[in-house]
């Protein structure tokens, strides 16, 4: 067994920048990856281009987010605002383009900067890295710690940081493990759904809709009375099973987190209006984020410890906190992985 003072599971955005954040801080961090190579599924945000943050404030950051996963994870941000993640990206040779509305890109257009930036500072850091290194469990040592039980040997850390994001994507390693460890370790869980999903609706598509983007469209939606009570604007994308895009996707996430079940969606595009009727979102798998997730009664915002298991923290999508698309889930991701290893003592 391997000692360690931190295992980072899981190398997304979350892990990856906790891991840098840890090896600032002179920890000896082994980051364990299920998939071959680290950030996969950074790979794919922003189709391929990575809109890792958006350029507000924090508090801005927060009330977009919105409710209680807003209000939780405004200390963080606060900690680790848009402006600071670009800095520290920057200062690992990240070159990065603002887009008008706010949204930071690299400038390249190619999520793999952001991958290799990372990637780069935590080899050039010495931090351990394991891919190909799918966990088992964890489980807490009677002397004080915990074990990480991987397929082919076993970490004993001081603390844990799960950063294994939700079940979204499976492909790219998030396959809802860290929830299910949660529960194991006595900490409640929130049910995972589909969030910033796609709806199905393939009787309003027309033959020449499939595979058109339309830049400035927007979307609403309606309550059983046909009042507006959200509203979107952003890409509309035609898909053979419905509608896609930004805006879309802004309207699904409000509707699942509110709980409703009989509502409508207008889709404005390209000077149509398309109505679509208690619409069916897309399956959980082709989600851009997971709703749901460890309970964040369950973890101090302040540190993102779980109050009832010191030494154990969690950070980015394996929590219930969850944004709009446009580069607030990765900036959740980075704000909760830096203020995990920030909220570290000793």
């Amino acid at each position: 067994m391997r000692a360690a003072d931190l295992a980072v599971v899981g190398g997304g955005a979350a892990g990856m920048f906790a891991a840098a954040a840890a090896a600032d801080r002179g920890m000896r961090c082994v980051l364990l990856e299920r998939k071959a190579r680290l950030g996969t599924k950074v790979l794919m945000s922003g189709n391929g281009r990575c809109n890792f943050t958006r350029d507000l404030t924090a508090e801005q950051m927060a009330r977009d987010i919105g409710g209680e996963a807003g209000r939780w994870a405004e200390r963080a941000l606060r900690e680790m605002p848009p402006r600071r993640i670009a800095a520290v990206l920057a200062s690992m040779g990240l070159r990065t383009r603002r887009m008008r509305d706010g949204r930071l890109f690299p400038a390249s257009g190619k999520a793999a900067d952001v991958v290799h930036a990372l990637g780069d500072f935590l080899r050039e850091a010495g931090v351990a890295q394991a891919v190909n290194c799918p966990v088992r469990g964890i489980r807490r040592l009677k002397g004080g710690g915990f074990e990480v039980e991987a397929e082919a040997f076993s970490v004993a850390a001081e603390r844990v940081l799960v950063a294994t994001g939700g079940a979204s994507f499976p492909k790219t390693g998030s396959t809802g493990d860290g929830q299910a460890w949660a529960r194991e370790l006595g900490l409640e869980t929130v049910p995972l759904r589909a969030g910033l999903a796609g709806l199905e609706a393939p009787e309003t598509v027309r033959e020449g809709d499939i595979g058109m983007r339309w830049e400035d469209g927007a979307a609403r939606v309606l309550d059983e009375g046909g009042r507006e009570v959200f509203r979107a604007e952003g890409e509309v994308d035609g898909e053979r099973w419905g509608w896609g895009g930004a805006a879309v996707y802004n309207c699904q996430r409000w509707a699942a987190k509110a709980g409703m079940r009989r509502f409508s969606v207008e889709v404005a595009f390209g000077g149509r209006t398309v109505a679509l009727r208690n619409p069916k979102a897309r399956p959980l798998k082709e989600a851009i984020v997971t709703l749901g997730g460890v309970s964040l009664d369950e973890v101090d915002p302040a540190t993102m410890e779980a109050r009832k298991v010191p030494g154990l923290y969690f950070a980015g999508e394996v929590l219930d906190v969850d944004g709009p698309t446009g580069g607030y889930n990765l900036s959740l991701a980075f704000a909760t992985g830096y203020g995990a290893v920030a909220g570290m003592r000793g």
